[in-house]
């Protein structure tokens, strides 16, 4: 049941229970602190139930180094960090890391991307960056059994891509959140927060909650809540699509980018990226034109029935890379925003959550403040 909010106050509160607030909760448990998630009911905007699942390196940290060393830290982390949760909770969250593919077609499509993912290699200063590109055949001997379409001419793999269970992972974190202690307060929205000594009022929908600490970890609701607490993150819903085929035999042994197969046997079709406000209808000619470029490339997939689909909207920031950072005029405060919730789900629990609780910020976060968007503004 529900710990009422009224009965304690807290070390921490975390506002919202999707992929980044469970895992830094978690976090903060583990290092002995008194912390409650305030969540909303289920009408609101949940990206943590519409995500693809993928555990994701290769091209992220774009302009930004520190955001592929933060990637790649919390790829490396995700082994243990699966392996606790299932010992802990039982719950399996079906992490697989045997590399990813991005599959490409034609010559045009093969240029942009070695130049893409060359800029990031360049901007790490000839530092590791563990991707590389496969010709047909290469892709085709890493693929035993599947048939290429023709106009597929290359890939990019990193090994450390792999995939999860989106939805066993968000009950496993939250199922661990509960194990160690923690307040689970749904129907909790958070309408104002005041200081109140040396601790934190929020006043929410089930009533006062005291807490020393906050962390906003609230997806679009940041847009809210964040101003008035000097915390003018600019975020931007970005839509998004997915597909899911019946189930069939296992044949793709690995994630790509765009389509990857379930344990049950399903196939997730995506990959889609619509500037649409705050609306989260499903656009048939965006599944149509995402489900003709998966049979291009995989012509086996022609053949799958197609039995559901659904649309989400990512939390996204100017740059495309997270947001780490403490209220300058409300100290103890925190923010954090990222549309790679499941990728960094691992590094938020080892290694955000101690930032939180006291221990010096790791050195990636030297870069996800909010100062680099002022920088933007005035370039």
């Amino acid at each position: 049941m529900p710990v009422n909010s009224s009965d304690k106050n807290y070390d921490v509160a975390v506002i919202g229970g999707g992929m980044i607030g469970p895992a830094v909760a978690v976090g903060l448990l583990e290092r002995g602190l008194d912390v409650c998630i305030l969540d909303e009911a289920d009408d609101v905007l949940r990206v943590a139930r519409g995500n693809f699942g993928l555990v994701w390196f290769q091209g992220k940290g774009f302009g930004m180094p520190r955001y592929v060393e933060w990637t790649r830290r919390s790829a490396s982390l995700f082994p243990g960090f699966a392996q606790e949760l299932r010992e802990s909770t039982g719950v399996d969250i079906g992490l697989a890391q045997p590399g990813g593919l991005e599959l490409l077609l034609g010559d045009e499509e093969e240029a942009r991307r070695r130049h893409y993912l060359g800029q990031i290699y360049q901007q790490g200063g000839g530092a590791r960056y563990e991707v590389e590109f496969l010709d047909r055949k290469q892709v085709e001997e890493m693929l035993p059994g599947v048939r290429l379409g023709d106009g597929v001419t290359a890939a990019s793999y990193s090994p450390l891509d792999g995939h999860v269970n989106p939805l066993f992972l968000l009950r496993a974190m939250h199922t661990r959140f509960r194990q160690l202690g923690g307040a689970y307060l749904p129907h909790h929205h958070v309408s104002g927060v005041t200081r109140r000594g040396s601790a934190y009022e929020l006043q929410t929908a089930g009533g006062i909650v005291s807490a020393g600490k906050i962390v906003i970890a609230a997806g679009h609701g940041l847009r809210d809540l964040g101003p008035p607490l000097g915390l003018d993150v600019p975020i931007r819903p970005q839509r998004g699509h997915i597909l899911v085929t019946e189930r069939t035999q296992p044949f793709l042994p690995m994630p790509m980018s765009a389509f990857r197969q379930t344990v049950e046997g399903a196939v997730m079709l995506g990959v889609s990226a619509e500037e649409v406000g705050y609306d989260d209808s499903i656009n048939t000619a965006t599944l149509q034109t995402i489900a003709e470029r998966a049979g291009r490339i995989i012509p086996a997939l022609r053949q799958l029935n197609i039995v559901r689909t659904w649309s989400a909207l990512r939390v996204l920031t100017p740059d495309k890379c997270p947001v780490y950072v403490e209220s300058r005029t409300h100290p103890g405060i925190y923010a954090i925003a990222s549309h790679s919730g499941v990728t960094l789900a691992a590094a938020n629990a080892k290694v955000a959550s101690g930032w939180i609780a006291g221990e010096p910020p790791p050195p990636e976060f030297e870069a996800f403040g909010l100062e680099r968007f002022d920088a933007e503004a005035t370039a």
